[in-house]
């Protein structure tokens, strides 16, 4: 029978704490790219944005938020007075599951997260999108981890940063934006 020398005894435990804990930490979502498109990192502190609007479908509940160079446009009147948002603009849609609140059962509130939506200006990047790049990265609640949505996800999404084109272009007139900023 071979022996296990004492030392390596006292590092082995070490080693494998390090190496676990890295297995079970949660992902950097910082990290994660629409292949060919928009990575996450380039809308880093869209948590603390400003909301722009509320919205609810069937199927989740939305907030759209905006990075100030994009709440600076709505509150110039973007889109309504007919001007684009300037290159800068960020928004940002977050997408939970509903449930409804136990203490008010009329109300309708936030469960699990859902996915993230992205959309940046970018007049000469995008030149081809109307000036937007989009992304979209659904959460996977298992791994604490977001991946870009693909062509079999609903909706579906190509592999690069037009992906939101097709379902934009309904908005063009308001530069391809949906959500109005809300009255304060």
């Amino acid at each position: 029978m071979t022996k296990i020398p004492y030392r390596l005894l006292l590092i082995i435990p070490g080693v494998l704490a390090v190496l676990g804990g890295a297995a079970i930490s949660a992902q950097d979502k910082y990290t994660v790219q629409v292949p060919g498109g928009l990575a996450f990192s380039e809308f880093r502190g869209y948590e603390d944005w400003q909301t722009v609007a509320v919205s609810k479908t069937e199927a989740v509940i939305n907030v759209i938020l905006a990075n100030p160079v994009a709440i600076d446009a709505y509150r110039a009147g973007v889109p309504g007075n007919g001007k684009p948002f300037p290159d800068g603009s960020k928004m940002a849609k977050i997408h939970w599951n509903p449930k409804k609140l136990k203490t008010f059962p009329t109300a309708t509130v936030p469960a699990s997260l859902h996915d993230v939506d992205f959309m940046v200006k970018d007049s000469k990047r995008f030149a081809d999108s109307g000036g937007w790049g989009w992304a979209a990265f659904k959460y996977v609640a298992a791994s604490d981890t977001f991946t870009p949505f693909t062509l079999a996800d609903q909706p579906p999404q190509g592999n690069d940063a037009k992906c939101g084109r097709a379902c934009h272009t309904i908005a063009k007139a308001q530069d391809y934006v949906f959500t109005a900023y809300g009255k304060r």
